[in-house]
């Protein structure tokens, strides 16, 4: 689910719009009974008192807030700190910490402290869905969120988590799609962790990328002002139809698609492709935008919500607007998905 959003002009990235949006307002949480005068039955005492448990996906943002804020997130070198819905992290380099004066930077918020020209963008980001060209998936995905803050990325370090009966060949294969994709977005690998565990029931690659940004090109997800324009830049779900043709293409030929169709699906990947690097650094370059954010789990619906959110504002948003190409509709509606 790939595409840039801009807000006055705000890109970000549709991606993974398999999750159910109910995990970002904690729907599925369960409540303690009402009143304990009622007569409940074993078996609804026992479920009301049992912890319930977290949907897949992102955490309900009201407990990531709650968790972010227990932190220790508060230093005179961080420039733009952890806040639901940014992307990554902005950090003084240059000068050591406590020079100047301090900044009483929170969740999500520019530091407007003096310091060096040139800051340091960071991002994590794992890979726990696709399996298919999942070091690909594993180097983009992080370079998207850095773009998206105005920061070229420059080092990486893959961690790889590998399941129990993993081959040689198999760990060569997502080298080498980490490699590839390292060199396509003139990235240098420079350091990392492999192993093969019994943790883990299918690969899982996941990442830190270290890039660089210009103090004024610092942009943050909670820039939204009133009056900006929220446009989509390319067409929604491009990421989540590639995953659903390459992880259920033989579903998809059972309801009747080609193996044309399931191809031509499945390369989206790279065709229009994932990586919204190269225009979400134009727009920060131009200095036009005010908000840029790469949306992860939960599909435009979460994406705008957390622009909204970290911005504290409304947003206004025509649905019909929103592309979304035929095989994309298609993919989605053979397995119920929005």
């Amino acid at each position: 689910m790939t595409s840039p959003w801009f807000s006055g002009v705000m890109i970000a990235q549709y991606r993974h719009a398999l999750e159910n949006c109910d995990c970002m307002a904690g729907a599925n949480r369960l409540r303690q009974p009402a009143s304990a005068g009622i007569d409940y039955n074993k078996q609804e005492i026992e479920m009301s008192t049992t912890p319930p448990s977290l949907p897949t996906g992102k955490l309900p943002a009201d407990l990531l807030a709650e968790l972010i804020s227990t932190l220790p997130i508060s230093d005179p070198d961080l420039v733009l700190g952890p806040g639901v819905g940014e992307d990554a992290a902005v950090i003084e380099i240059g000068r050591r910490s406590g020079e100047g004066a301090p900044s009483a930077c929170g969740p999500g918020v520019l530091s407007q402290q003096e310091g060096a020209d040139t800051l340091l963008a960071a991002k994590s980001d794992p890979i726990t869905f696709a399996t298919d060209e999942i070091g690909y998936y594993a180097v983009n995905v992080c370079a998207n969120d850095l773009a998206v803050c105005g920061a070229r990325p420059r080092f990486y370090l893959p961690t790889v988590l590998l399941p129990e009966g993993t081959t040689e060949a198999d760990v060569r294969g997502i080298c080498e799609q980490l490699g590839a994709a390292c060199r396509a977005l003139e990235i240098v690998v420079a350091g990392g962790h492999t192993e093969v565990t019994a943790a883990v029931k299918q690969p899982v690659v996941a990442g830190t990328l270290l890039g660089e940004v210009a103090r004024e090109k610092v942009v943050r997800t909670g820039g939204c002002r009133p009056g900006d324009v929220v446009l989509l830049v390319g067409s929604a779900a491009v990421e989540g139809t590639s995953i659903i043709a390459r992880e259920m293409g033989e579903a998809l030929l059972e309801q009747g698609w080609s193996g044309a169709e399931v191809e031509a699906a499945a390369n989206y990947l790279y065709e229009p492709g994932i990586s919204v690097l190269e225009p979400a650094l134009a727009a920060a370059e131009a200095e036009l935008v005010t908000a840029m954010h790469d949306p992860t789990e939960g599909g435009a619906a979460t994406g705008l919500w957390e622009l909204a959110d970290a911005s504290g504002c409304g947003l206004e948003v025509e649905l019909a607007a929103v592309q979304v190409t035929r095989l994309s509709a298609a993919a989605c509606a053979a397995f119920g998905l929005d």
